[in-house]
């Protein structure tokens, strides 16, 4: 079968590519603006990490966890203490600290032979600690306390804590595996979030310089949330830096995130004010406290009626037409069946359910009808006296203040308990957090020195993997190639419903074009061979009129005889090729100009047989005369 069109593919390719390109790159183009390569790049940072040195001559406390991972399970007991206790306020099932805790690399790794500290398990309480270098406390005397710490959510948080604890010095840390929340400590740090509450806590405990009594003091908010350290599964640095003038800065990546006074920026104040009210003072009894009263010299108006109600019936409302006040606005359900297991002694008389009545869906309204309910205005509600000054107001009352017999005056809160451990003291309901790069110092260059050599160097890694296609791609669903795939699906659908209807509406082009040419073919070639020859053979009879005018006959014999119109090149013409089709289109343009001017003459030349008396032969001769004349001028 011979191919009338030969499909275009080229605009279809380009569209489908374009709307590929589109929908693979959209993600990178709208969320960022810089440079996205997308050759990865060599891993010179992570190859170049070395675990950093500690030097207890520097460093309170410094621990990088690097060195705890050899495949034991209990590799982390080298330096730290699993608790082993029991809250007093839970049931028995819940108070254990039974929380799994292990050494190992972060999910998504960054630096090569980078270990860290991860709680394993959610929802149970979990405890661990473990002592400062050399057992040396750090006392707080007249050098900066610099705590700081990495932590990596590496699932998320939707209620839980990723703080840690300096605890104190004292008979709660001689043995850290009774480590539990009630151990004493100095100072609390990190963040905490549930549900929409997020905090950065800084906790310090401060003994009452006159009793020994001690008091949380909690640190005020900062003035903007932090959010992303919750959700963008990164390692975020947190830094603490509290100094002997009572001064303090907390820092996030190495940004200042709030600061402050440890004397005027928490809560309770750490001084207690110097005078208190009396808690023996009474409000006496004859004691006018109201600035207003009420007028008693006014009376209510002869026609003042507390009895008209605040809305009444519209009088101007009437019942429209069509309403139908016998019928009612629901009735049973016809088609409702009783329950097999309804008991009429138990739950009484059985009865269809009520539904809205068919009726009245098509009526303007059904039932009794009741004016709609408009403002009275007669109504003037309850009467009450209008308020003057009261000339007996005494102002408000407040007790008497006498001094207070617990002040005092603490004016150098920097001196805290001192600290003798660190613990993790946890319950949440994400696993896989991964604490690393703890470090207790006096000095902010050791600690900035500390963070240079681990996490600066993981947010330089971080940052030449997100120039990558790939890697923005896998940030942008969290990790997480299950969301990958559902995006891939939800992508391709518009891309596929774009392609069936260019396909569809290349299947009704090509119809039409075929369709085309096949009127074109039968227009050119009208008659089969065997009818042609039939047609001239018998073109010096006369024969019936069957229905064809003689012009038709006329054109239909010039064509048979021919040679350039013969059968055999309709034959040849219907064997060519898509190809050869397409190139002779010019050609065939003028083969029909041409028929044209032949369909012409023989029109002509039918007219001046028709007026002439001369004898039916000589149809045929002005008929092969004028063949010879067509034949002679196509060669």
């Amino acid at each position: 079968m011979m191919k009338l069109n030969r499909p275009r593919w080229s605009p279809l390719l380009w569209r489908i590519a374009l709307l590929s390109a589109v929908l693979l790159f959209h993600n990178p183009v709208v969320h960022g603006n810089d440079e996205i390569s997308t050759e990865s790049q060599p891993a010179g940072d992570a190859e170049q990490y070395e675990t950093p040195t500690v030097d207890p001559k520097r460093m309170y406390f410094a621990e990088h966890f690097d060195d705890l991972f050899d495949g034991a399970s209990d590799a982390i007991e080298k330096r730290w203490v699993k608790s082993k206790a029991k809250k007093d306020d839970a049931a028995e099932e819940v108070a254990k600290y039974d929380g799994e805790w292990a050494v190992e690399q972060p999910q998504r790794p960054i630096l090569a032979n980078d270990y860290g500290l991860v709680l394993k398990s959610k929802a149970k309480h979990a405890a661990i600690a473990s002592p400062l270098l050399l057992n040396r406390p750090f006392v707080f005397e007249d050098k900066p306390l610099v705590v700081q710490y990495e932590v990596n959510l590496q699932e998320g948080q939707e209620c839980g804590g990723s703080y840690i604890k300096l605890l104190s010095v004292g008979d709660g840390t001689k043995d850290l595996k009774q480590f539990h929340d009630k151990t004493p400590y100095t100072i609390m740090f990190g963040p905490d979030k549930c549900g929409n509450d997020v905090k950065l806590h800084f906790i310090f405990r401060h003994v009452n310089p006159i009793n020994g009594t001690i008091t949380e003091k909690h640190c005020n908010k900062q003035k903007d949330r932090l959010d992303d350290p919750f959700k963008d599964k990164r390692p975020h640095l947190y830094q603490l830096i509290i100094r002997p003038d009572n001064t303090y800065t907390i820092r996030v990546d190495h940004k200042t995130v709030n600061e402050g006074s440890l004397l005027t920026n928490f809560t309770p104040a750490v001084n207690p004010p110097a005078e208190i009210d009396d808690p023996e003072d009474r409000k006496p009894e004859n004691w006018d406290d109201r600035e207003k009263i009420p007028d008693p010299e006014a009376t209510k108006p002869d026609d003042w009626n507390e009895d008209e109600p605040a809305q009444i019936p519209d009088p101007k409302a009437t019942k429209p037409a069509g309403w139908l006040d016998d019928v009612e606005e629901m009735v049973p359900d016809s088609s409702a069946v009783k329950p097999e297991d309804w008991d009429n002694d138990m739950d009484g008389e059985w009865e269809p359910p009520l539904i809205p009545n068919p009726m009245c869906e098509k009526a303007v309204g059904c039932g009794l009808w009741k004016a709609p309910m408009v403002p009275n205005p007669n109504y003037k509600g309850k009467w009450r006296p209008p308020l003057i000054a009261n000339v007996n107001y005494q102002g408000k009352w407040a007790p008497r203040k006498i001094p207070n017999p617990d002040f005092f005056e603490d004016l150098t809160p920097f001196r805290m308990t001192p600290i003798a451990a660190v613990g993790i003291e946890l319950w949440s309901m994400s696993n896989d957090i991964l604490f690393d790069n703890i470090v207790i110092c006096d000095d902010e260059s050791v600690a900035d020195e500390w963070a240079a050599q681990t996490f600066d160097l993981k947010v330089k890694t971080l940052d030449r993997q997100a120039q990558t296609l790939w890697d923005r791609a896998m940030r942008y669903i969290n990790y997480k190639p299950g969301y990958w795939g559902a995006y891939f699906v939800y992508c391709s659908i518009p891309l596929i419903a774009y392609v069936w209807f260019l396909w569809s509406r290349r299947d009704k082009e090509g119809d039409a074009k075929a369709e085309i040419g096949r009127k074109k073919k039968n227009d050119d070639y009208p008659a089969p061979e065997q009818e042609q020859d039939e047609l001239v053979g018998g073109a010096g009879e006369e024969a019936e009129d069957d229905g064809r005018s003689s012009k038709t006959k006329l054109n239909a014999a010039a064509t048979g005889s021919s040679g350039s119109r013969s059968a055999s090149s309709a034959g040849e013409a219907y064997a060519e090729n898509e190809d050869e089709r397409d190139g002779d289109e010019a050609e065939e343009d003028e083969e029909d100009d041409e028929a044209q001017e032949e369909a012409q003459e023989m029109e002509a030349g039918e007219e001046e047989a028709s007026s002439s008396d001369a004898p039916v032969d000589s149809k045929n001769s002005e008929g092969g005369e004028g063949l010879k004349k067509r034949r002679a001028r196509k060669d």
